[in-house]
């Protein structure tokens, strides 16, 4: 007798999502099943992943990650050439860490500057992500959006403490917004709501349900990942039904299991290779859970997931 694998009767569908314009615009969601259950469903478009670009000289970076951008750390549209030139990157994500008032505080005008000249060098979708302090993010995300008119760039961290400017600038000049809640379904979705009561397209919502490393909360965020798309896909909840972006290079890299020297503690193994594999296991446990599109820093360790989601997603 034939054995039948029980299957889920789900109710609802991820919403699709364009991000960027032009020939190498991408299209995210539209899956009517849990992550790669092929069997049950469709998974229409595979996830993707950005490679993640700063505006200053990195800080406190391990050597492993600097070296693949060696010579352009200090260039943000040389380094997004790069990505996408030598390492194939299918979006571009630019991180705006000099704007953070701790630190350069750089002003709205030019940072708003240095992302036009990234987003006019490269042909793939860009992501803006700010630094999460709601007036610089406020004052600096609205005028990049301003002066980024036309380019359906995807902006973010957007809060509930500055989702009202924001996002009126993004319905204003077309933009997608990263709608941004710490690890809880439930201000997931109201988020949301409030983005949708605002104006903003379901088009141009994709979620950020704050992410982190293996060994740092992977956990906590999976199941709050988990629960999001089991709501969406098998709940029919409307408002959870969007693509979710996981930011999880920044994460990864800042830990002290990456940063401590080979010499250091010999038993803990190659650093270099210590760093891209929690990087790529940690990205793989957050595809697993749900994500659409990953921000990721090292070439290799996006090899790696790369070629897990071709296994994947090849029937």
């Amino acid at each position: 007798m034939a054995f039948d694998i029980p299957k889920i009767d789900y109710t609802g569908r991820i919403k699709e999502i364009k991000l960027g314009s032009g020939d190498e615009a991408l299209t995210v969601g539209g899956q009517s099943s849990y992550p790669f259950h092929l069997f049950e469903g469709e998974m229409p478009h595979p996830p993707r992943i950005a490679m993640e670009v700063y505006d200053s000289p990195p800080e406190e970076w391990p050597e492993a990650a600097l070296e693949p951008f060696t010579g352009v750390t200090d260039d943000p549209v040389a380094w997004a050439k790069k990505c996408v030139n030598d390492y194939g990157a299918e979006m571009v994500c630019l991180q705006l860490v000099s704007t953070d008032p701790n630190g350069l505080d750089r002003g709205a005008d030019e940072a708003a500057e240095v992302v036009k000249k990234v987003a006019e060098a490269i042909t793939v979708p860009l992501i803006v992500w700010g630094t999460a302090n709601h007036d610089k993010d406020t004052e600096v995300l609205r005028r990049v959006s301003e002066l980024c008119q036309g380019r359906k760039l995807i902006m973010g961290p957007v809060e509930e403490g500055d989702y009202k400017k924001i996002g009126a600038s993004a319905i204003g000049y077309h933009h997608t917004v990263i709608a941004s809640t710490p690890i809880d379904i439930n201000l997931a979705k109201q988020l949301n709501i409030l983005l949708g009561n605002l104006g903003v397209p379901d088009e141009q919502i994709i979620i950020d349900p704050t992410v982190s490393g293996i060994g740092y909360g992977i956990e906590y965020a999976y199941s709050v990942m988990e629960r999001i798309r089991m709501a969406a896909l098998a709940q029919q909840d409307e408002k959870l039904q969007f693509p979710i972006i996981c930011n999880i290079a920044r994460e990864t890299w800042k830990t002290k299991e990456v940063k401590i020297a080979t010499e250091e503690d010999p038993k803990l193994g190659d650093a270099r290779k210590r760093g891209i594999l929690m990087e790529a296991m940690s990205a793989m446990v957050l595809l697993l859970a749900g994500a659409d599109v990953l921000i990721m820093r090292h070439p290799e360790a996006i090899g790696l997931v790369r070629q897990m989601i071709g296994e994947l997603t090849t029937s």
